[in-house]
């Protein structure tokens, strides 16, 4: 049979059991198959390698060694290796899988020709689209592969013992830590660079919703083309300046990439192509590129001189790695002439070192002579690391891993069976299919120190670290770790990041980059949504009365506590004022001064009245309602300092009582006066039966009386629902209200209405007595007053309910004190008048002529 695979490339290394791979390193544009001849496999073009990636080859060789050398692991069995390259093309890959099924030189998938060939698992592949193809071949004979790609193929059938493990962390985590670290930065206006594949859409279905979720949009989404399709569509330099949008759009400054290996080659191309068309460095592109775990500076050594610093400040998610302290030595004693089966090793050496081998069969034969004795140290980062990359790290993990399981399922067959030769196992036995259920469990700790184990989906128990690329114009870089997303830790915090040690692409000037829609909105603004945009562009709105935004970019203003107002920005809350009628302020203190002034007259009056008690004057208006009705003044003046002063229980018990009892009392007096005086008048006429109702019995009856329902409405009124000291917060917006609460405001206005009954009362008496005789008559006084009294209290009520806080205490003090003057002042003014500056007038003989 002729093989019609052309491609020689190939790596083996003879073992009792051996470990295959399908690498990565080289790229080829193959022929397209016409199917008129028997297939065969093509170049077209020169032989394009990713010299970075001959790393994984060494970190898997690397790990085979170690076990070989290390005698406990698998004690009298050695490890072997069979590589091929995937070349980054799907026929290929199945070709190449379909080798690995078979013999070394023809292809017999279900026989085996050759029984020193015993492969157990296979590693590989490096991108999604790979593993997928080698897992429809590898499914199929439940051998156990194990892949360093952060995506997942999906597997048909879910009911099957799945042949494929990751030695990554689940993907889901690295969507999180994207999520986290651009809600970290507010970056809420981002750009999508997805791959043109199932993996792609993947990608998006999984990211977007999150996104969404946390209040980001995407300001725009492009499709960037596959691993195993992008050598293809760069021939194509139309299409690339079509899909280059991302690069000329100012307001996107950052760009979130879902990134297979081959993404690097095809962005560096096409930043290449566009600063070439646009007349501009490549450096001047400034973006801030997030990228997934499969990011890596792997340039094409055919634009070795590209300016990585493009990339300077990159974050991406990375897989963890951690250097074996060995392997750097094992890369600094690789020479060209280490192994004759390495076919890998002449390739990577002429292209990363750019030179020829003296009997190299290259068409096109380089200046420079290929001694085989360079130095892996002396090429730039990205061509070739001499630390362990992340998924150098992760093939490394996957070889113990496989060799552990075998160690376990060695040391179970020789604990429950017996064996001819004790010390060696049979090895035709071991099938791969057996690896599957130890792979599942595997935990050890490898040779760096680190703690490996596969978790119930056969993925990498572990999370990512987020890396910030540094950049050196020799081109050089620096993977710089400033955070991790790690959700199997035990402390609690899965996201964490080191802000202050990020460095940022030198546009930025070292200002953390902002990517949002349009500019944040203050506080005292809240986001209105534009229409027709995403829901991250939005106008920016003052916020209401009586609401505030202490915060950038509310969607919602809010209400300031009951006990706060909004300042004038509307971004703050400030505590409220009390609001009462202090001693210390101008109205109280001049509600205090005439309320004293007003009682230092009314007791004035009072001792006048005492001190010419004899005299006709007084005698003639019944002394003692006359001394009763000073006394409740001189009380009424003195009852208003009980509103002064921030309200507490025992004032607010009593200044409304007070008020109203010591009012019906004053009121009362007048009305048994008057009362009194149109009796007696009355009893005069020959025959009136009145004579029996004259005295001072019926006085004190009218006072005692009115005074009487009067203290029990008041009763009623404590006893129920008394008044107390409250707290009134949305009257006034910036003061909170310190009022005394009426407790029922119907029991008030009873009190209130009972005082205005007996003022008409005592109106309508001496209305009627008006025209009686002058000398023994204060009819004409009593109404004028009660006019006065009545005109203060129905003014009362409508000031009253329209004010608010300490002005509503005083204008019931001014119509307390108001009040309470105009019945001194009309009824004892002329008396004072007459007893002080006319003393003549205050004889019997006077008021009897004046009666004649």
């Amino acid at each position: 049979m002729i093989d019609p695979f052309l491609v020689p490339h190939q790596y083996y290394k003879k073992g009792d059991i051996n470990i295959d791979m399908i690498a990565s390193l080289n790229t080829f544009i193959f022929d397209e198959i016409p199917f008129n001849n028997q297939p065969a496999t093509k170049m077209t073009d020169e032989l394009m390698t990713k010299s970075k990636n001959y790393q994984h080859i060494l970190s898997l060789v690397f790990a085979v060694n170690e076990i070989n050398k290390n005698l406990k692991t698998l004690l009298n069995i050695s490890l072997g290796f069979h590589i091929y390259d995937s070349y980054l093309n799907a026929r290929m890959i199945h070709q190449n899988t379909l080798k690995l099924l078979s013999s070394q030189k023809t292809i017999v998938p279900n026989f085996k020709c050759f029984k020193q060939k015993n492969m157990i698992a296979v590693i590989g592949g490096l991108s999604f689209e790979i593993s997928f193809y080698m897992t429809t071949l590898l499914g199929i004979y439940k051998i156990p592969q194990i892949a360093y790609c952060v995506n997942a193929p999906e597997m048909d059938d879910k009911s099957q013992l799945p042949p494929f493990y990751r030695m990554v962390p689940n993907e889901e985590y690295q969507y999180e830590g994207i999520v986290k670290l651009l809600l970290h930065f507010q970056w809420t206006w981002v750009g999508i660079l997805s791959m043109e594949n199932d993996n792609g859409e993947k990608f998006l279905q999984t990211l977007m919703p999150m996104l969404l979720k946390h209040g980001i949009c995407t300001a725009l989404n492009e499709k960037i083309p596959a691993t195993t399709h992008a050598v293809e569509t760069l021939s194509s330099f139309d299409s690339i300046l079509d899909k280059a949008s991302y690069l000329s759009n100012s307001e996107v400054n950052v760009l979130i990439v879902n990134a297979e290996t081959g993404v690097m080659t095809y962005l560096t191309w096409v930043m290449l192509i566009y600063a070439m068309l646009k007349d501009i460095k490549v450096t001047s592109i400034s973006k801030v590129w997030i990228t997934t775990a499969q990011w890596d500076f792997s340039a094409d050594v055919m634009h070795r001189a590209f300016d990585i610093q493009v990339f300077h400040g990159s974050l991406s998610l990375a897989i963890h790695s951690n250097e074996d302290l060995g392997f750097r030595k094992f890369l600094q004693v690789l020479h060209a002439k280490t192994s004759k089966d390495n076919d890998f090793l002449r390739i990577f050496w002429q292209q990363a070192f750019n030179c020829s081998f003296p009997d190299s069969k290259e068409e096109e034969m380089r200046s420079v002579t290929c001694t085989g004795e360079e130095k892996l140290n002396s090429l730039p980062g990205t061509l070739f690391e001499i630390s362990m990359t992340g998924q150098s790290y992760s093939i490394y993990n996957a070889v113990h891993a496989i060799a552990h399981s075998l160690q376990k399922m060695y040391s179970s067959r020789q604990k429950h069976r017996a064996m001819l030769d004790r010390s060696r196992l049979d090895l035709p036995e071991v099938q791969p299919w057996q690896l599957h259920s130890l792979l599942r469990s595997t935990s050890f700790n490898n040779g760096a120190g680190d703690t490996v184990s596969l978790n119930e989906n056969g993925e990498l128990a572990a999370g990512f670290d987020i890396i910030n690329w540094v950049t050196f114009p020799n081109q050089s870089f620096s993977r710089v770790k400033v955070g991790e997303m790690d959700p199997y830790t035990t402390q609690g915090q899965t996201f964490t990041i080191n802000e202050g040690a990020v460095i940022w692409h030198n546009t930025f000037n070292q200002i953390l980059p902002t990517a949002k829609c349009n500019d944040n909105c203050l506080p005292g603004y809240s986001r209105k949504k534009k229409e027709g945009k995403p829901f991250c562009c939005y106008d920016c709105v003052p916020c209401p009365d009586g609401k505030i935004s202490d915060q950038k970019d509310m969607d919602n203003c809010f209400q300031c506590p009951k006990d706060q107002f909004p300042n004038r920005n509307r971004d703050q809350c400030l505590p409220k004022r009390p609001n009462f009628l202090s001693f210390t302020e101008a109205l109280g203190i001049c509600s205090v001064f005439f309320s004293l002034s007003s009682s230092f007259i009314t007791a004035l009056v009072l001792g006048i009245f005492i001190k010419h008690k004899n005299t006709p004057i007084v005698k003639a208006n019944n002394r003692e309602l006359t001394y009763c009705q000073l006394v409740s003044l001189l009380l009424c003046f003195l009852c208003a300092l009980l509103f002064i002063g921030r309200p507490n229980a025992v004032t607010c018990y009593l200044r409304q009582i007070s008020f109203a009892i010591i009012f019906s009392v004053a009121v009362s007096t007048i009305l048994a006066k008057t009362i009194t005086v149109v009796v007696a008048f009355m009893a005069t006429k020959p025959g009136s039966r009145m004579r029996k109702w004259v005295g001072k019995g019926l006085a004190n009856t009218v006072l005692l009386g009115c005074s009487f329902i009067q203290t029990n409405i008041c009763a009623v009124w404590l006893s129920t629902t008394p008044p107390f000291p409250d707290l009134d917060m949305d009257s006034i917006a910036e003061e909170i209200i310190v009022e005394c609460n009426e407790g029922s405001i119907t029991m008030f206005y009873c009190v209130l209405g009972y005082l205005g009954f007996l003022a008409s009362i005592s109106f309508t008496v001496a209305f009627l007595a008006r025209k009686l005789p002058d000398s023994f008559n204060e009819a004409k006084f009593i109404t004028f007053s009660m006019l006065v009294f009545c005109s203060v209290w129905l003014s009362f009520v409508p000031a009253y309910l329209s004010t608010k806080g300490k002005y509503t205490v005083a204008v019931e003090i001014f119509s307390i004190l108001a009040s309470s003057a105009g019945l001194l002042g009309c009824i004892f003014a002329p008396k004072c008048y007459i007893i002080i500056l006319r003393p003549s007038l205050n004889s019997r003989e006077q008021l009897i002529k004046r009666n004649i």
